[in-house]
């Protein structure tokens, strides 16, 4: 498919004020056992209490040096002019983790879409949209079961997701397949665009930027001679290490690198290997289900270097399982803070506020009902829609190279505090 012949407008009226909310991504931790929370605080009992949330610190290029964060000028407004015509039972998909240990990534994506598609529905009474939920619970197995489910259903025109690495490659050939777009809002590993699907379309910045990225950063801004990188055994853990790895170089130290498996809860090999290291900081590339059990054994066994972390433990519920032993960590993200009024509208609709990808998942979905608004009415189009897309999201402005990928991109460092 050629991706240049056609520009599509994303400069809707500005629904939600693009004031950054300085409590984050993920302002207010939300469950986390017998966790109390209030405000934007988090009451633990992990030995002690800390009022603690993921604070958005400084946005970086590819080089690792800091950019100016801007507010979108014009974001995309998914409620439009109120004109839209569509079938009877036209919908979008939403495929991802929506339980198991890792659900909450999966939710923030499917909470941050549904408030686009509230407000287009209140809007166009002409074009009733509904969005599908499809629970693959991050795992690559049951998403090819899930698959089929999908692509069989004709009423679907797009699909937000898969939101996983993992789950993205095996099921990648079967949406290409079926001509059916797949626009993740989450899935960063690299390798995912270079499978040839022109279906497939990535929202944010892959792992080849954010590694090089946040490496940089650590030696560069924050002076980190020696970083000792651990790794789970996920898609997305494994290319994101590797990553970090290659970019950091010489401060890499071999002496205490580790694997991980996701599931683990006892990370006690690690944590010694790394307390007998002269390290400066761990960077873990995992997710926050790992990442809370693991930081507090680094911190239970004497180990105060910096953690460093990135987008799959960037969620509130790291901090509120991990407790006081989360305070300071440093969290990278191609996600962008959530503004002030879309924060409210989140919290308001799904009651809790957005957490990591909430906005991306409402910029996506804001982008695929602007395309059934502008008339596209079976798969193919829509494919077309996005593919030729250039418009501004409440994130970042969104416009894709003939691979999927977007053509800017940069990473956000958020840190506990």
């Amino acid at each position: 498919m050629h991706r240049t012949a056609r520009r599509a407008s994303g400069g809707a009226a500005l629904l939600l004020a693009a004031t950054l909310v300085l409590t984050a991504c993920g302002p207010q931790s939300q469950g986390g056992g017998d966790d109390e929370t209030t405000g934007t605080s988090t009451e633990t009992d992990d030995g002690g209490s800390a009022d603690l949330s993921i604070v958005p610190s400084v946005q970086i290029d590819i080089d690792g040096a800091e950019v100016e964060a801007t507010a979108a000028g014009n974001p995309a407004d998914p409620a439009g002019d109120g004109s839209a015509e569509c079938a009877e039972g036209t919908s979008i998909a939403m495929a991802g983790a929506l339980t198991g240990p890792n659900a909450a990534l999966g939710l923030n994506i499917l909470y941050g879409a549904k408030v686009a598609v509230d407000a287009f529905n209140a809007a166009n009474p002409g074009c009733q949209v509904t969005i599908k939920e499809f629970d693959t619970e991050g795992d690559p197995q049951k998403a090819t079961q899930v698959a089929p489910q999908i692509v069989g259903d004709t009423s679907v025109l797009g699909l937000l997701g898969p939101a996983f690495s993992g789950e993205t490659a095996a099921t990648g050939d079967v949406f290409n397949q079926a001509g059916l777009l797949s626009l993740t809002a989450s899935a960063t590993n690299p390798d995912l665009t270079a499978n040839g699907w022109t279906n497939f379309f990535r929202g944010l910045a892959n792992d080849a930027v954010q590694g090089p990225s946040v490496a940089k950063y650590l030696v560069n801004t924050k002076e980190f001679g020696s970083v000792c990188v651990v790794s789970d055994n996920s898609d997305y853990g494994i290319g994101l290490a590797q990553q970090i790895t290659e970019g950091l170089g010489d401060a890499a130290n071999e002496d205490c690198a580790a694997e991980v498996k996701t599931g683990d809860k006892d990370f006690s090999a690690a944590v010694q290997i790394i307390s007998g290291a002269d390290a400066d900081a761990v960077f873990y590339a995992g997710y926050y289900a790992e990442a809370a059990p693991f930081v507090q054994q680094l911190r239970d066994g004497g180990v105060e270097i910096p953690f460093v972390s990135a987008d799959g433990t960037n969620d509130p519920q790291f901090v509120s399982q991990a407790g006081a032993s989360s305070k300071g960590a440093i969290l990278s993200c191609p996600c962008g803070p959530a503004p002030e009024d879309f924060a409210a509208t989140y919290e308001e609709t799904n009651g809790q506020a957005p957490g990591v990808y909430s906005v991306e998942g409402y910029d996506l979905a804001t982008i695929m009902l602007t395309g059934i608004a502008s008339g596209v009415t079976d798969r193919a189009g829509l494919i077309d829609y996005v593919a030729n897309y250039s418009g501004e999201g409440l994130a970042r402005t969104y416009e894709w190279d003939d691979t999927g990928e977007l053509a800017s991109a940069l990473i956000w460092i958020y840190e506990v505090q």
